[in-house]
Order: structure tokens, then sequence, then C-alpha cells
């Protein structure tokens, strides 16, 4: 029985991938696929030498066979980037500079969030839509012609949403079809006008977006749970082309925000936080890290940011010294389902909700840190700082014990520190300002340390030769 600290061999040796992302392009049909002719146009007015090519776990099978193609209409040289750092929807500008590239194409599925360091061109790649049978389930979903809908959709079918607005805008004339906006720079929301998820579209109901329905076009995932999550007030449908079926969400969205609403209790119970850093590429990441770490000083809580790749529960397991981590990564891998790990995880609106006073539950939920910074949207200056005093006591939700809700001031002058106990080592002294020394002086192994000094110097010697199983130099028994 496999458990989070084990897997079984053959998983190991051999790489499964589910029968969704199994999908790949059709093989006779590459250069209409990843559009070759629109990426090497890209390189080409861009003068680029260099170019990264990024691609998912299900198309790598054809990145070689993509690759030869750019490099044969371009004359650039082209780096395939396969197994990204953290979730492979977000742009992996980081190991594109390792490789020295001008500029990246990213295939596949992708967040759009917005990029700061390198040019890039987004290839979605043309999964194929029967726009007839898409429109005949929105036909039964909203009989009512009048009705407000606004459509959206997996970036992977929006080259098939023109056809399908043409089938449905004569007899829907208050059908809205969001545009996927990715490339363009950035500009301010006209009123009456939605900017979010890389997706543009205008509100045109009298009751302004809760007075719409939402209908999704693509499979059940991490974008639909995202745009549920984010627009709980409006009901919402879905086309899956894989099984050509309409159906109405039934997802329990209370349920899930009274899940969300949880983690936030935990984290205002929490002593020790780790910022958990999910993106190296989205813009703007580095202004909200500093941000989490001031809000949690404020709120006299410690923070340690972690830099762990990929989450998983073997990994946050090594820090049993943290109470609650936060996750710092693009709208889509923010909502981590942390039922399986030893510590929660929350998104950095949830840690607002925890920390900052002045912020008030208002049914709406942010998924994008971006909204959080000052001068977003969403911003929320925090309260003045107040003394112990004058702090309004709270009663925990989950242990039922007593805490003070407060912010303090991190250039007040601290008393000093007391001389009562003197420290016997270094060791002991760093415990007393560090919970996370402090447990890990408690540890009885604490992993390898530094004996400078210590430990004699020796000549290099003939290592074991063979298998773990097996080495050379063992006895073997004979049958």
């Amino acid at each position: 029985m496999a458990t989070a600290f084990s897997s079984d061999g053959e998983a190991a040796l051999r790489r499964a991938l589910s029968p969704a992302a199994a999908a790949a392009a059709p093989r006779g049909d590459l250069d209409a696929f990843y559009e070759t002719g629109r990426a090497a146009a890209f390189v080409r007015e861009g003068a680029f030498r260099k170019v990264a090519l990024q691609f998912p776990d299900e198309l790598l099978a054809d990145a070689a066979a993509v690759a030869a193609r750019m490099e044969a209409a371009t004359g650039a040289e082209m780096y395939v980037l396969g197994d990204t750092t953290y979730g492979s929807c977000c742009v992996d500008e980081v190991a594109a500079e390792h490789a020295g590239a001008e500029a990246l194409v990213h295939y596949g599925p992708a967040c759009l969030s917005p990029c700061g360091r390198l040019p890039v061109l987004h290839i979605f790649g043309r999964q194929p839509l029967d726009v007839e049978r898409c429109a005949g389930a929105f036909r039964e979903l909203y009989p009512d012609r009048q009705s407000h809908v606004v459509v959206l959709s997996d970036v992977v079918y929006a080259h098939a949403m023109g056809e399908l607005e043409q089938q449905l805008c004569q007899e829907y004339p208050n059908v809205v079809f969001s545009r996927v906006v990715c490339g363009d720079p950035p500009r301010p929301a006209l009123p009456g006008e939605v900017q979010q998820f890389g997706r543009q579209f205008s509100v045109e109901a009298p009751g302004g977006l809760q007075d719409c329905s939402m209908f999704y076009v693509g499979a059940e995932g991490l974008a639909l749970t995202s745009f549920m999550l984010t627009w709980n007030c409006c009901p919402f449908s879905s086309f899956d082309p894989a099984t050509g079926c309409g159906r109405r969400e039934t997802l329990n969205i209370n349920r899930a925000l009274m899940r969300r609403l949880y983690l936030v209790e935990r984290a205002r119970d929490a002593g020790v936080v780790g910022i958990l850093v999910g993106t190296l590429g989205v813009a703007g990441y580095l202004a909200v890290l500093q941000h989490l770490r001031e809000l949690l000083c404020r709120a006299g809580k410690r923070s340690y940011t972690l830099a762990v790749g990929k989450p998983n529960p073997a990994k946050l397991a090594n820090f049993l010294e943290v109470d609650v981590f936060v996750l710092v990564a693009c709208a889509q891998n923010s909502l981590l389902d942390s039922s399986d790990f030893y510590r929660p995880i929350v998104t950095p609106y949830e840690l607002e909700l925890a920390c900052n006073p002045a912020r008030e539950w208002t049914g709406s939920y942010l998924t994008d840190f971006r909204d959080l910074l000052p001068g977003a949207c969403a911003h929320v200056e925090l309260p003045p700082a107040v003394c112990a005093e004058e702090a309004v006591p709270d009663i925990s939700l989950i242990t039922g014990e007593m805490r003070a809700v407060c912010l303090c001031d991190p250039l007040a002058p601290q008393p000093p520190p007391s001389t009562t106990l003197a420290c016997r080592d270094q060791t002991r002294a760093v415990a007393e300002i560090s919970p996370a020394a402090s447990f890990l002086e408690s540890r009885s192994w604490r992993g390898l340390e530094q004996q400078l000094g210590k430990t004699p110097i020796s000549k290099a010697v003939q290592g074991r030769r063979g298998i773990a199983i097996a080495y050379e130099d063992e006895g073997r028994e004979e049958p």
C-alpha cells in the first residue's frame, strides 16, 4: 500500500499520463495544430536567434518534430522546455533564460498570467469542437431566448468560438462571448467591462454580472473551478467537447467556500506561516511576497519563504514547525486541495482575510494575487497599529481559545532582552529567537551538519560498484 512518502516501482519507472492528457495533436497535421506559420512569423519579425519552445507533458511527443520545423522555417536555434518547475500552464521564463533564449513560444493550455521578462507567443493548439452539438446543448440549457449568458471557453477551443457565436447570436440577442486576451499590453477596464483570467467581455445585464449566467466550453478542471469560485453569484453550465454532453454545474459552491473559510480560520490561529513560491514567471510575484511578509510581520506571525518547486505532501512534511502555508501561484494553481497535506495551504487572499482586520468577507472571491497589491482594484490598506491593551479579543472557532486581533508596529522599540537566563551555546541562543530553530533542537536527527575542522581529510578511494541489491564486493550465496 503506497503512502505519501512512497510509491510502487512500476509507477516510478514507467510514466503514465491520464486519458485527458494523453490526447496529443493529430500526427498528420502538425503545422495546423501548432500554427507553425504564425509561430515562425513571430520569430522572424522579432529577429530572434535563440527561442525556447515550452511543451506540456501531453504534447512532448511532438516536440522534436515541431522544433525541427521551426528551425527550418526561421533559421533560429530552438530549445525544448519539457519538465517545468511549476505548473505547465505558466510561462517558464527562468528556464528559458538559463538556455539564453531571447523569446519563448508556449504550447498547450495556459493560464494567461502576464509575464515581464521575455516576449511570449501562446499557441494553444486547435482541439476539435463539434460546434453544432455545442449549440444544441446551449439551446437545451437555455430555452429562454432572452437569457443573459456569458460564454467562456478553455483556450484550446477559442478558435471555434467565432463559429459558435454566428450560430447563436441571431437567436440569443443577450449572449456575450468572452475574448481571450494574450500578448496585448494591459489597459484599464472600461465601465461595464470585465477583464480577468485573460478573458475580456462586456456585461450588458441590467443588474450587472450577478444577473448573468455562465456557459463554459471545456472539460472540468482548475480553470472552471477558478471561474465558479470567483463569479460564485452566477449559475454555471458547461459543455464537455470530449463527451459531447452539456450539463448544469452542480458543484456545491457554498460547501467549497465554507472549506476555504475554514482554512482562513486556521490561518488566524497560525503562529508560523510558510510562504511557498509557486511561480517565478508571473509579473508581480516579488511584490506580493514582500506584501505578505509585511502583512505577517504586522500581524505578529513569523514567516519563512520556501521555494520547493511543485508542492507535494512529502516535501512540505519536512517543515512541521510551520502551522499554515500560503501558496503564491497563478490563478489556476492557487486553489490547491490541501486535504492530503499535513498542514493547510491557503491563498494570498485567504491570508489577507485572516491577518488584515480591515478586509471583510463580501461574498466575492479573489484568486489573482495581483489584485491585492497597492494600486490594484481590491487592495485594502492595513489599519493603524494598536497596543496589546487596546486589542479586540476574539475566540478561535477551531480551538475555542481566546486570541487577540491586533496589528503591531514593526518599527516600534522593543524591550531589552532579559539576562536572567544565560545561554550555554549558540544553538540555544538561536532557539530563543526562532521557533524553527527551537523545533530543530528537539529533533533527534537534524540532517547533514557541517563538521568544519573536525572531520579528518583523506584521499579519494575507489567506491563500490554495482547495483544496490548486489555490489560487486559482496559475497553471493550459492543456489
